[in-house]
């Protein structure tokens, strides 16, 4: 089962762009009963995985900003401490694991509303975006405190940012957003992984199916509109997260 939640996500990823962190870890969590650190380190290093040939891709054709990846590592990487070591802290309290799988559902409802909205809004003028640049250190920060607790936002919530504080192309954008969300998975991979806080063999079979869904989900993105398929990705990422609701109050 594993393999084959692997192959899907792989295939979600490669096909959509998104949903690595905000998939995985909810459904660890919900349908294998992970628990929510284990499910978060090991879900930071599969993602890391899975969006390294993308990011070599992009790397090679130059479609990074480094200057523009460098401000944003800077704010993100101290909230990715922070945020790792306050969900480690949270999960050692048995009473405290209800409310962090809620925090998480809430973070993964707000992550795929973001992404709903940025399908459908144009950005800003370019002037107001030169003056929100400067606040970019400062806006990642928290998405890096996001990233740390519940391995979700890296995606939507960088490509956001780039799209309303500069001017670069959308595959600029892209790509650019691709190494931040691979520096982050990095750090706070690393991090749990000091910490003890990944599951080996479970990583190993989602890398399995990865395997397999990375090749075709690349083919099958030449061939299928990329809109639908998000579309519904997110309707599905909804439902996890009210799952991920329903069993903090439940459990």
């Amino acid at each position: 089962m594993e393999i084959l939640i692997g192959f899907i996500i792989a295939l979600a990823i490669t096909m959509t762009g998104s949903g690595a962190g905000t998939i995985t870890a909810p459904v660890l969590m919900i349908f294998f009963g992970i628990s929510p650190e284990i499910a978060v380190g090991t879900t930071l290093l599969f993602a890391l995985m899975v969006k390294i040939p993308v990011g070599i891709s992009y790397t090679v054709k130059r479609q990074i900003d480094k200057d523009l990846l460098l401000l944003m590592v800077m704010g993100a990487v101290p909230g990715v401490f922070i945020g790792s070591y306050l969900l480690k802290s949270l999960t050692h309290n048995e009473e405290l694991k209800s409310i962090v799988l809620g925090i998480v559902g809430s973070i993964v409802l707000i992550s795929a509303t973001l992404n709903f909205i940025f399908m459908f809004k144009k950005a800003k003028e370019a002037k107001q975006k030169t003056k929100l640049r400067k606040l970019i250190p400062l806006f990642t920060f928290f998405i890096g405190l996001e990233v740390g607790f519940s391995s979700a936002g890296a995606g939507v919530l960088g490509t956001l940012l780039l799209m309303y504080t500069t001017t670069l192309l959308p595959k600029q954008i892209i790509g650019t957003d691709i190494l931040f969300g691979l520096i982050l998975s990095a750090v706070g991979g690393g991090l749990y992984l000091a910490m003890g806080s990944v599951d080996f063999t479970l990583l190993a079979k989602l890398l399995a199916g990865a395997a397999i869904g990375i090749p075709l989900g690349l083919l099958g993105a030449l061939k299928i509109p990329a809109k639908p398929l998000k579309i519904g990705l997110l309707v599905w990422i909804f439902f996890i997260g009210t799952q991920l609701i329903y069993h903090s109050f439940t459990s």
